[in-house]
């Protein structure tokens, strides 16, 4: 695995001014794409529920959009982590907490994790925390013949965008285990979150009964989850990454040929 990059192309420093006229966002646009986003998300749970109601089973195919929106608010719910949605953390914390109940997600948690990800995204000196587990090829073949079986296996499409989704939005994501080291913060973020989604879970199911509740949302989750993990793989696992040890590691080198992208995108200059 190598560094990759353009000819010619501008250094960190440069690209941080480049970049720069991007950073500040607008609330009033932040506060359109939240309800353009949450509201079609409840609409499309919504009209599931009364297809499957009425006996209309082909309108379970509206998980699919729905999985969508989950997804974008787990997007945003990203930017919050960030401080980057509307710029400001209070307000960012709270719409981040509040969406982590719908995504199954503890936000100071993950936050946490994220941040640590970040931090140390492509050093081969501090792997996993909030990554894919990903070994070089001296490190593979170090490994027994089970532990290699293994590794293929974890990092097989039907195990990670199959069983990885299920484990981790319904069990991992219930008990910060592996941030003891943080303090009380991720715990509490936790319990609260599976306090408040049991609260909605009970309700829910009494008002239309588990049957219904879980034939609707565990698809919704799941398929959401599946998409959102394979972001989050090919976001750094492509040809020619970024991966290397200090003091060859460097924060502004990672960012940028760590992280894949596709070429001609561009942000609104609002957002």
């Amino acid at each position: 695995m190598t560094v990759s990059g353009c000819q010619n192309e501008p250094d960190a420093a440069a690209w941080l001014k480049i970049l720069s006229k991007y950073r500040t966002p607008s609330p009033r646009r932040s506060a359109f794409e939240l309800a353009v986003t949450a509201i079609p998300f409840a609409a499309f749970w919504v009209l599931t529920w009364v297809a499957v109601h009425y006996g209309f089973w082909y309108g379970l195919i509206l998980v699919v959009p729905a999985a969508a929106f989950l997804l974008r608010l787990f997007m945003i719910q990203h930017d919050c982590g960030h401080g980057s949605f509307f710029a400001n953390r209070r307000f960012d914390d709270w719409i981040g907490r509040i969406l982590g109940i719908l995504t199954l997600t503890p936000y100071d948690y993950w936050r946490r994790a994220h941040a640590e990800h970040h931090a140390s995204a492509g050093n081969l000196n501090e792997r996993g925390i909030g990554d894919i587990t990903t070994l070089t090829v001296s490190e593979y073949y170090a490994r027994s013949k089970w532990g290699r079986i293994g590794y293929r296996l974890y990092r097989h499409p039907l195990v990670m965008f199959g069983i990885g989704p299920v484990w981790l939005f319904l069990f991992q994501q219930r008990l910060p285990v592996g941030m003891l080291r943080a303090g009380l913060l991720p715990w509490v973020s936790a319990m609260s979150t599976n306090l408040a989604l049991a609260v909605i879970m009970s309700l829910l199911i009494w008002a239309i009964g588990p049957a219904a509740f879980f034939m609707i949302h565990l698809p919704i989750v799941l398929l959401a989850g599946a998409v959102g993990i394979w972001l989050f793989y090919v976001q750094h696992q492509f040809e020619e990454t970024h991966w290397s040890k200090k003091p060859e590691w460097q924060f502004p080198n990672a960012a940028l040929h760590g992280a894949s992208h596709y070429c001609g995108f561009r942000q609104s200059p609002d957002r």
